[in-house]
């Protein structure tokens, strides 16, 4: 008897899908038993299945949605055993679909029905459960004691993926990145095990976990020193009227600014679309006071400010917040479709800046596809992200002045959106020695490898990351398209 190929091959593509609903229906089985399940089709799944960003849309094998530590530890058993890389989803806010797995078939854990947040009062020490969103750890902390951490601005965003691997905010030049807030945390790690870190426990682990967090373990809980936020701050928009012959000098005003002069109590970033240029952010402090920080600033540039109101703590974040501050479960994701890139610099001067102005001016001012680009003013010699110690964290990129996203929507051309972003990132740093900028992780660009994004998001860090990746998920369980890979030569 002769078998024709093309039978062999359906009767191979048979046995395979065969092999893989076998596959499916033992993970759903181990889980059955450890923690609840999203159902395919219900309302849960549907909104834990929702990416942030439409242009990646990824399917897990399944959703394991725990409410104790003990359920996250069988998900992460039930992955091993079964050959399933695990992915843990907080906020769902990863422009690469992260939380997702950023590919088809990973086992999500989705951690949002996690979120409580306790404040003890005496020592001024929170313990937040790792789904806590941004919004509900502030609206938590504030009404627990009148404390705060620095953090982003979206109140959707999980605590995890924003703190594990900086987190940068209004708050971040007063008060340093969301990841200097953390003096504590139990993590389980690829082989079932918690454990406790911190600055004096499993200190290498609390170093890669401040900054490459991901990558080795499933945070269960925080414990976060915090801080009393100011009865005031005055939140503004400044408008700046640039014009390609003034654009370089501006620029350059900016950063002599950010580096000398821009004081601890100022937060702020350049925001530009096609439309329109402005500084924004908040100050700690009067409206009288962010003037005077401001005017070395604005003389130089021609700017003034359009809008400002001092108001409280909570009335800030609500200000800058897209949605209302207090998020937890359930929660709707907002959807957009885009692509995005980043740049941490050094700086943007010379040859730089006359690189960007002209992509600016020449080429992004005639793109009528919605894009926007933002300059945050990271560091300088004021901004308590410089001051913190740099190697008290996995962080790679403590010592530059900002971080720069390129952001465009892709719609039915997404290439087209690829190279406007990349043509511009890459002119502007075409000029620069290559320890004079890197990439933010929370940022992620789609469109790198998994080489370059690793050196790219933790160069000088990636060897000693790999080491530990080697020592504590050597089969890689913690895996995504641009996790850093265990390095061959083991941990030393």
């Amino acid at each position: 008897m002769h078998l024709t190929a093309a039978y062999c091959f359906g009767l191979v593509a048979s046995l395979a899908q065969g092999f893989v609903l076998d596959r499916q229906a033992a993970l759903e089985d181990c889980l059955s038993s450890s923690s609840r399940l999203d159902e395919v089709g219900s309302d849960d799944y549907n909104r834990d299945v929702t990416p942030f960003n439409k242009r990646l849309a990824f399917r897990p094998a399944a959703i394991a949605v725990p409410t104790t530590v003990g359920q996250i530890q069988g998900a992460i058993a039930c992955g091993a055993k079964l050959g399933y890389k695990v992915s843990a989803k907080c906020g769902g806010h990863s422009y690469a679909s992260l939380g997702l797995g950023g590919e088809d078939g990973h086992l999500v854990i989705q951690l949002d029905r996690m979120n409580s947040v306790k404040l003890d009062t005496e020592t001024n020490i929170a313990t937040a459960e790792s789904g806590t969103r941004l919004g509900h750890l502030a609206a938590e902390l504030f009404a627990q004691g009148n404390r705060a951490i620095s953090h982003g601005t979206c109140p959707g965003v999980g605590i995890s993926g924003h703190v594990l691997h900086g987190g940068f905010g209004m708050s971040s030049h007063t008060h340093g990145l969301a990841l200097d807030w953390v003096v504590g945390a139990n993590v389980l790690l690829a082989n079932g095990t918690l454990v406790h870190t911190s600055a004096t426990e499993n200190k290498d682990l609390f170093w890669g976990l401040l900054g490459a967090g991901s990558n080795f373990g499933i945070v269960t809980s925080y414990e976060l020193k915090t801080f009393e936020p100011p009865a005031n701050l005055t939140w503004f928009v400044a408008s700046l009227p640039l014009r390609k012959n003034t654009s370089v000098a501006a620029l350059e005003a900016l950063e002599d600014y950010a580096l000398n002069t821009m004081p601890a109590e100022l937060n702020m970033r350049l925001f530009a679309t096609r439309q329109f240029t402005q500084l924004e952010g908040a100050y700690h402090g009067s409206r009288e006071g962010l003037e005077a920080a401001l005017a070395p600033l604005l003389n130089k540039t021609g700017g003034r400010i359009s809008q400002a109101q001092t108001t409280g703590w909570i009335k800030s974040l609500e200000h800058f917040a897209t949605m209302t501050l207090n998020q937890t479960y359930p929660y709707t994701q907002k959807q957009e479709e885009f692509y995005g890139t980043s740049l941490e610099l050094k700086g943007l001067g010379g040859t730089a800046a006359k690189n960007f102005v002209d992509y600016w001016f020449d080429v992004a001012k005639n793109e009528t596809t919605r894009w926007y680009i933002q300059l945050d003013l990271h560091g300088g010699k004021n901004s308590a992200v410089w001051k913190a110690d740099p190697t008290l964290s996995s962080y790679a990129h403590r010592d530059k002045l900002y971080i720069l996203q390129f952001y465009i929507t892709t719609g039915t051309e997404p290439q087209a959106a690829f190279e406007f972003a990349d043509k511009w990132a890459a002119t502007t740093t075409a000029p620069l020695a290559r320890d004079d900028w890197g990439m933010y992780f929370n940022y992620p660009d789609t469109n790198l490898n998994r080489t370059t994004a690793q050196h790219m998001y933790w160069g000088k860090n990636l060897a000693r990351l790999q080491r530990l990746k080697a020592k504590l998920d050597p089969k890689e369980l913690f895996y995504y398209p641009v996790s850093i890979s265990p390095s061959r030569r083991g941990f030393a």
